[in-house]
């Protein structure tokens, strides 16, 4: 079993999976249905998706538990169903992982609570602690490698979640969190602040996720790049921007789109890079071939130093 630091001590950068709900759907679930069901009623269609990401290059697969906690789970009735759903969902990656040669990291996938946290909400924060450890401690019973909070607008929610993932075990964490308000996250957090504050949290990698396409990210990471040349960060935009076609949200990122994009957030300082919201394997197989074929250009990270502003990311959705 190989960790996520020691693949990023051999590698200049990893390759990270795409969406999950857009593969979802594709396969099948219905809007308004809880994904993390689908880890019992349907293993063998998330295990196929989860391959299909792997063949395609992905050294990092986040699991399908994305609302996996009693608060998300509550809303469908199943918050007494959370540990079960999500070992579930990293048994499936775990499996997939564990039937290939190359390295591949399971990220256990712990997205917002859907709550608002006090004092502006209801949510108060040892309840969130509570979930979130709850939560953890299914996805380290399944075999995951690495915890991944991901689509955070919140640093307190996020606080709550490293602090619940820490009770549970001693998993190594990562975190994102989304940009799509303006540059800023929907509480207003810019990515220099997220930066500055996640930073002291002691995790292995941070970054952004999901958001308003490629050009939001790229601001990111430029932003948090200049804060600090040397940290891990991670970038999984969404597939461009969602509109209607026919009754179904389609994403106008192509793989093509994706491909440039992953190249100019590896050249902007990324070390993680992966897709979201409207991505498929097409795309990562897309993003791996341009990353692999063209050279780092030192000269566009310096610049990313001397350039980025904390605002530079122009305008939240689930995973996927």
């Amino acid at each position: 079993m190989t960790t996520l630091e020691q693949l990023m001590a051999t590698h200049d950068y990893l390759i990270a999976d795409g969406g999950l709900g857009t593969m979802l759907m594709a396969a099948g679930l219905e809007q308004g249905d809880p994904p993390e069901m689908w880890n019992i009623l349907h293993p063998d269609r998330v295990r196929a998706i989860h391959r299909g990401y792997i063949e395609a290059g992905s050294q990092i697969v986040l699991t399908n538990s994305f609302g996996g906690t009693r608060f998300r789970l509550k809303l469908h009735n199943l918050q007494d169903r959370a540990f079960e759903l999500n070992k579930a969902a990293a048994q499936l990656v775990r499996a997939e992982a564990d039937a290939v040669a190359a390295p591949v990291v399971v990220g256990g996938s712990i997205g917002p609570t859907g709550e608002i946290m006090e004092p502006v909400g209801a949510m108060k924060y040892d309840e969130a602690v509570a979930a979130f450890a709850e939560q953890a401690a299914g996805l380290a019973a399944g075999g995951v490698d690495v915890l991944w909070i991901e689509t955070m607008s919140d640093i307190r929610e996020v606080q709550a979640a490293v602090e619940g993932c820490r009770e549970a075990t001693d998993l190594p964490v990562v975190a994102t969190m989304t940009f799509d308000t303006n540059g800023r996250t929907m509480m207003g957090v810019t990515p220099a602040q997220a930066y500055a504050e996640l930073s002291l949290m002691n995790l292995t990698a941070l970054g952004g996720n999901c958001g308003n396409g490629p050009a939001e990210i790229e601001g990111v990471i430029q932003a948090m790049y200049a804060a600090d040349q040397k940290f891990p960060f991670v970038a999984k935009s969404n597939a461009g921007i969602p509109e209607y076609v026919h009754g179904h949200l389609h994403y106008n990122g192509t793989p093509e789109v994706m491909a440039d994009y992953a190249v100019k957030v590896r050249n902007y300082g990324a070390r993680i890079i992966g897709a979201c919201c409207g991505s498929t394997p097409a795309h990562i197989a897309a993003m791996r071939e341009a990353l692999a074929a063209a050279p780092i250009e030192h000269e566009l990270v310096e610049t990313a130093v001397a350039t980025a502003t904390p605002t530079r990311s122009r305008t939240r959705r689930r995973r996927g």
